[in-house]
């Protein structure tokens, strides 16, 4: 196994090695289409529990882990956040409104390798201004990996978040970030959603991480409840999360979590 040569970087970042990036493909893999595999049970009506028991399901069915499972005490094979919950919603007998947006995010661990990506869902039929803001998260995501190439740095990748989202007049989650991961579920780096183009460790080939973006509707500020886990916006704005796993390559990022029936985006256009 080449899993533990490769080397650190100054920051802490480990560099992978080639032979690496197949092992992260297919636990990404799995973590997408299990996702896949849920989209057709989001419905009105549905709870958020009898997804997560789907998921604990085919986590098992499909040779895998769950990443979530007994960390931290967590014991749930996935995290979903409903509307205003911007991340870390605990599954439970809440049922599904129509117009209902949620995130959920699912990790896996597959040969020892982790497989993180989380996506939006929607029950019933979607409003305008919730459409608009699952439009804008999907592409800030998307615009944040397009800065992924080796020689930018992790400002950058913030930079091309933030000015995207704050541009269309929503804001970036401060609180929390994306990180690095491969045989550990979270590894420096820690990958912040917005920053100063320029700033921050270097990118290099070989470095693997999460970028998940979080975006309101209304201002940044969140509050994690009394549970511990469930973070909402403190303005009870809408929030949306989209999530993908990459590796940093030559020519810049490969996306370890696509999905495999190209459903990532709720609207089925990737």
């Amino acid at each position: 196994m080449n899993r533990h040569k490769g080397r650190m970087t100054r920051d802490g970042i480990r560099i992978h090695e080639q032979a690496d990036f197949a092992g992260m493909h297919e636990a990404g893999r799995v973590a997408a289409q299990i996702l896949d595999e849920v989209a057709p049970l989001v419905e009105v009506g549905q709870t958020t529990g009898a997804l997560d028991a789907f998921i604990e399901k085919r986590v098992g069915e499909l040779g895998t882990k769950s990443a979530t499972i007994g960390y931290k005490g967590y014991q749930h094979a996935s995290c979903i956040s409903v509307n205003h919950v911007v991340c870390h919603g605990i599954p439970g007998d809440k049922k599904l409104k129509d117009g209902d947006i949620l995130n959920i995010d699912v990790t896996v661990i597959k040969d020892g390798w982790f497989g993180d990506t989380s996506r939006m869902f929607v029950a019933g039929k979607l409003s305008r201004k919730a459409e608009r803001l699952i439009q804008v998260t999907h592409d800030a995501l998307m615009r944040g990996i397009e800065a992924v190439k080796p020689g930018n740095t992790f400002g950058d990748v913030g930079h091309a978040i933030q000015s995207f989202v704050e541009g269309q007049r929503m804001s970036v989650v401060r609180d929390f970030c994306g990180h690095g991961l491969g045989t550990v579920f979270h590894a420096p780096p820690n990958v912040l959603h917005y920053g100063r183009a320029g700033t921050g460790p270097v990118l290099e080939e070989g470095m693997f991480f999460t970028i998940e973006p979080m975006v309101n509707l209304g201002r940044p500020e969140t509050k994690v409840l009394s549970d511990d886990w469930t973070a909402v916006t403190r303005d009870k704005s809408l929030s949306a999360q989209f999530e993908h796993s990459v590796g940093v390559t030559a020519e810049g990022a490969e996306i370890f979590t696509l999905s495999p029936g190209g459903l990532f985006h709720p609207t089925y256009s990737e």
